[in-house]
């Protein structure tokens, strides 16, 4: 996979698949804009470990639509362009019915929702008016199984994962007489920080064995399929959700 010359903005880089993919991307020969909301030392972490040079770090909370312009805007001039968007910040947590109480819940569905959604929305509309005048460009979304398995642990996780799906379709049909070309990956449990509590406790054993490979995707699994889809995926794919999770859930 070769993405030379290529400007990558991978947002939420600072750990996990993020920082996997921004490995990859600097692999593959991509100056990469290594996002992060507010761990500088992960992102300082992350940056130092890529190959190559010309890569840079900005901190923006994607949820404040003001600062998610401004990252676009110090990503483009800094780096001279943008070729490629990977959606790949979010955020979940608990709410059960049963155990929050009512401004608990509406809290929760605001933060996620504002992350996992609203964000991805922003970013992509001001990545894509960029990628419009200058020749076109590519736009990842991470997605996640849960948007069509449910979380019933953490369902504004789940609804912001499905209505990324959503909007990914909706804007590859809408980009793509400007030369912009939408994908989604769709990954299961991944060995991230989000899921290392569950992973590490009493029900790892069960989602492992979720998977017929009895484990769960190690990062640079689903980085791979980002950068595939980034670089060398057909025009023609534009709109997919490609499933990256062991098998453990299968659709049709």
């Amino acid at each position: 996979m070769r993405a030379s010359d290529k400007v990558v903005l991978v947002t939420g880089a600072s750990r996990g698949i993020g920082r996997a993919a921004a490995r990859l991307f600097a692999d593959s020969g991509a100056r990469v804009v290594v996002h992060y909301r507010q761990d500088s030392d992960a992102a300082a972490e992350t940056l130092s470990s890529l190959s190559g040079d010309g890569h840079c770090a900005i901190a923006a909370d994607v949820s404040e639509p003001d600062q998610v312009a401004s990252l676009v805007d110090q990503a483009t001039s800094r780096m001279g362009g943008l070729d490629v968007v990977v959606n790949n910040a979010g955020i979940g947590m608990h709410h059960l019915v049963e155990e929050i109480s009512y401004a608990e819940w509406q809290d929760a569905w605001r933060q996620i929702l504002a992350t996992n959604l609203q964000g991805p929305a922003n970013v992509s509309f001001c990545a894509a008016r960029f990628m419009m005048r200058n020749g076109g460009g590519r736009i990842v979304n991470v997605s996640s199984r849960g948007a069509f398995r449910g979380e019933p642990k953490q369902p504004a996780y789940g609804a912001s994962k499905a209505g990324l799906n959503a909007m990914g379709q909706s804007l590859a049909q809408a980009l793509a007489p400007h030369g912009v070309f939408v994908y989604t990956v769709a990954p299961g449990f991944v060995q991230t920080d989000l899921a290392a509590a569950r992973l590490a406790g009493p029900e790892g054993d069960a989602i492992r064995a979720q998977s017929p490979l009895n484990r769960v995707a190690q990062p640079e699994e689903v980085a791979r399929a980002v950068v595939l889809l980034a670089t060398e995926a057909p025009d023609f794919m534009t709109g997919c959700i490609v499933d990256v999770n062991g098998a453990s859930y299968l659709r049709s």
